[in-house]
């Protein structure tokens, strides 16, 4: 079963090779991301030519290491979370947006503090935080865009722009 595995692993890549060879094109990355195809093959030279690259796709495919490379960060994937962290700060504001609106209105509250961490804002500078998003909900108020989305735009503008705050802005 195994040898079968392997013989057909082996005629497979050959056949993609040869279709790859015909299609393919000048490129500068050096193979398909990561995954255990990428950590199977690295020593293998000339990266850059089509058989690793289909070698290291082929592992990745077989086995599904690279989606769970990327998701876990492992494999030699990297998972920096700038994704996963702007989303929940999207959902958080969007299903608290009422709290939030009200919080920001006093300069204060649970929300807001929740609000302020998702945003990578830490304990020590959330007070800076809670004054520019009072002032920034007066504005936001004025244009009419009363909405999670305009919100969190807003505040990644103005954290960006404050003298305290711009240096744990990520946006």
């Amino acid at each position: 079963m195994t040898r079968k595995l392997v013989f057909g692993t082996v005629a497979a890549l050959f056949v993609v090779s040869q279709v790859g060879v015909v299609l393919a094109a000048p490129n500068s990355d050096t193979g398909p991301g990561c995954g255990l195809g990428k950590l199977a093959w690295a020593e293998y030279k000339n990266q850059k030519n089509i058989a690793p690259q289909v070698m290291m796709a082929t592992t990745n495919g077989i086995f599904g290491s690279g989606t769970f490379g990327i998701s876990s960060g492992t494999s030699g994937c990297t998972n920096d979370g700038q994704i996963m962290a702007e989303h929940k700060t999207n959902m958080f504001a969007a299903i608290n947006f009422d709290n939030l609106s009200q919080e920001m209105a006093q300069g204060r509250g649970e929300h807001l503090a929740a609000l302020a961490s998702l945003m990578g804002v830490p304990a020590e500078k959330q007070a800076d935080f809670f004054a520019m998003a009072q002032e920034r909900y007066t504005a936001l108020i004025q244009n009419g865009e009363a909405n999670s989305v305009a919100l969190i735009k807003a505040l990644n503008e103005a954290m960006a722009s404050h003298p305290v705050l711009a240096q744990v802005s990520s946006r």
